[in-house]
């Protein structure tokens, strides 16, 4: 058993299954609090009875995301000692960022929006979900930048055999790393396509009940026809917004790690004109073409090059000037460790070509495949018409918020794995990063338990979120504040 295959699984395993929760945080805490302004501008329950609803949803997966969000950082203890100790000056810093600022303020303003509808006034009460959205967003700020610094180190020497931020501008330049910048707004809008699905499909299926059944509680079909064309509508703003900064991440992307986007697209040769590939199959040893179905020139407007470099001639470029940019150029501490790696390390520049290829189109082809059912809901319920109760139409409902979150999933697998053999990449092979002196049966042990933890964790979650889903919007009372400063606070959920 190798120790870095194992510890990498235990990475990506807990990782994706942590980023089931984080999407749906950051962006329903917003559309939480749009709910419920719609309720303190309009006085109507239908909105108060929104917002708890589907605030109860939000806070189940927020607890869950959390939970299992604390064991990323153990790991960089556990598995990953070399890596922590190269980058720690520089990775440290966003994720000491995220913690003292971003989680303290979305947990604190949290913490008073679930006891504080009796306690603040109204205006008050919102601006605290208000603040933890923010805090949700603050906190994919630094997660990010920590990221696309691995993805493209800028800002950083090496010194004193590690990486070092280069001062305070160093540190601004790894927030305004252009890998960042295209990458943030990418996976925001990711994630509204995540939780505007999830809107538009809990109220779809309550819908096609109330249909079936008739309305069970005074105003639910109202309530829910408007919650459902609302999560559809974001959805689908969300999704185009989605395929532009694609777009641009893929021209970020060809310009810093052009081995990545030629392995998304399996191009083996050197280019002009080069072709988007919808099918491709390549030789067992992933270094050549067998047969593909491609759409001429697409490749090349993606990548924003005319040409587009291959596979085969980026390993040769490698083995002779080192890992460089798509203009030929380096990032300071990719100069400066060049000479240490080469000594070091023999390294295989290609990452898994199959991977690369099939999360890239699973990404895209899942993520439309949403935005196709939000607008099918939309044309469903045109002219005050109901959904029809049935198989069929409960299966999209469960299909258009599992889409975009497979989309995303995938998405942040492609990234991962298409950096890959680098952890951070020009400087640090991956094979390098690992704890020395953790054995591959300890780490294997580790992996099992917090696969049968996590496991646990999904079957608590999915049977809270259905139980409380399927319950419907509940029953609401007058909002009324609390005069007396020694009552005892309520929990609103």
């Amino acid at each position: 058993m190798d120790p870095v295959i194992l510890a990498r699984w235990q990475f990506g395993i807990t990782t994706v299954y942590h980023y089931f929760f984080v999407p749906i945080t950051i962006a329903m805490s917003m559309l939480v609090a749009v709910m419920q302004t719609m309720w303190v501008r309009t006085g109507k329950d239908a909105y108060l009875r929104l917002t708890k609803f589907f605030g109860k949803l939000f806070l189940i997966n927020f607890a869950l995301g959390v939970v299992t969000g604390i064991v990323q950082e153990f790991q960089f203890g556990m598995n990953w000692s070399e890596y922590s100790r190269f980058v720690g000056d520089v990775f440290g810093a966003p994720l000491a960022l995220e913690a003292l600022l971003a989680f303290f303020l979305e947990s604190t303003f949290i913490g008073l929006w679930i006891f504080g509808w009796d306690k603040l006034p109204k205006k008050l009460h919102l601006l605290s979900i208000y603040m933890a959205a923010i805090g949700t967003m603050l906190s994919a700020v630094f997660i990010l930048a920590a990221n696309s610094w691995m993805q493209h180190p800028v800002g950083t020497t090496f010194e004193n055999g590690r990486a070092q931020l280069d001062g305070v501008s160093g540190f601004l330049e790894v927030l305004t790393n252009p890998v960042f910048l295209v990458t943030f707004p990418h996976v925001i809008l990711g994630a509204y396509m995540v939780a505007g699905g999830l809107i538009a499909g809990i109220a779809g299926w309550h819908l096609a009940k109330i249909n079936r059944d008739g309305e069970m509680k005074d105003g639910d079909t109202a309530a829910y026809r408007w919650a459902a064309k609302f999560g559809a509508w974001v959805l689908l703003v969300a999704s185009v917004g989605v395929g532009i900064t694609g777009d641009l991440q893929s021209k970020i992307m060809t310009e810093v790690q052009p081995m990545k986007m030629a392995a998304a697209e399996a191009v083996f040769k050197t280019e002009d004109n080069a072709a988007f590939s919808i099918f491709t199959v390549g030789t067992p040893d992933g270094t050549s073409e067998k047969w593909a179905v491609k759409i001429p020139g697409m490749l090349s407007w993606l990548s924003g090059h005319k040409t587009v470099k291959g596979i085969n001639d980026l390993r040769e470029e490698y083995k002779e000037q080192g890992f460089l940019r798509y203009d030929n150029t380096q990032t300071l501490i990719q100069q400066e460790y060049a000479s240490e790696l080469a000594a070091n390390y023999d390294v295989d520049p290609m990452p898994n070509v199959p991977i690369s290829y099939w999360t890239f189109r699973l990404m895209i082809g899942i993520g439309m495949l949403g935005a196709a059912i939000a607008l099918f809901i939309l044309w469903t319920l045109r002219k005050d018409r109901l959904p029809v109760y049935s198989k069929w139409w409960t299966l999209l409902m469960f299909a258009v918020p599992l889409a975009p979150l497979a989309g995303n999933s995938f998405g942040w697998i492609f990234t991962e794995m298409g950096r890959q053999p680098w952890i951070v990449a020009g400087v640090l092979p991956t094979q390098a990063a690992v704890s020395p002196t953790v054995s591959a049966g300890e780490v294997l042990f580790s992996m099992i338990v917090y696969t049968l933890l996590y496991g646990g964790l999904a079957v608590l979650e999915v049977w809270l979120f259905l139980k409380y889903a399927k319950a419907g919007l509940p029953e609401v009372a007058p909002v009324e504040v609390q005069t007396d400063p020694d009552a005892p606070m309520s929990f609103a959920y």
